[in-house]
């Protein structure tokens, strides 16, 4: 070959490589786009599905406490005072420690209401252990608290 024929062929060829690696950045770039436009809706939808479950599970606890509490009176007011005086130590460990908690399934407000509860707990517990029946009487007042404090502002949640 001659020089000029090698020079004139070796532009042929970039000539022709060029288109290849526009095409492909061009289909690299529509990958990508279509990669985004796939993943923001389901990020989106991840962030919400996630917000879900974390009130889901502020409800869970709350109901929990609720029910631990709503079955102490219950048996305490059968006169089943060692199940009563489990339940009520199973509720003030999860109230005290719902109230310690940064992401806690009571607000502010709800919280300033429930504290006092937590100062009944040694007396109450000493009752259901004495099998006294006025723990029963207790009990009743100290779960309509609670449902007073908590159903309030449970919507401001």
């Amino acid at each position: 070959m001659r020089p000029e024929e090698e020079s004139r062929a070796l532009t042929d060829t970039d000539r022709r490589s060029a288109p290849l690696w526009k095409r492909l950045r061009v289909y690299l770039l529509l990958f990508v786009i279509g990669f985004l436009l796939g993943l923001v809706p389901m990020w989106l939808k991840s962030r919400q599905s996630s917000r879900d479950l974390e009130t889901t599970r502020s409800e869970l606890r709350r109901s929990q406490m609720q029910g631990a509490l709503s079955g102490a009176a219950l048996d305490a007011r059968r006169g089943d005072y060692e199940p009563a005086r489990k339940a009520m130590s199973d509720f003030f460990n999860a109230l005290s420690g719902e109230l310690g908690r940064s992401d806690s399934a009571l607000n502010q407000t709800q919280q300033d209401a429930v504290r006092p509860l937590l100062t009944q707990r040694d007396e109450i517990i000493t009752l259901l252990a004495r099998s006294d029946p006025a723990a029963a009487d207790r009990l009743v007042n100290v779960d309509a608290s609670y449902r007073k404090a908590v159903g309030s502002s449970t919507a401001q949640k």
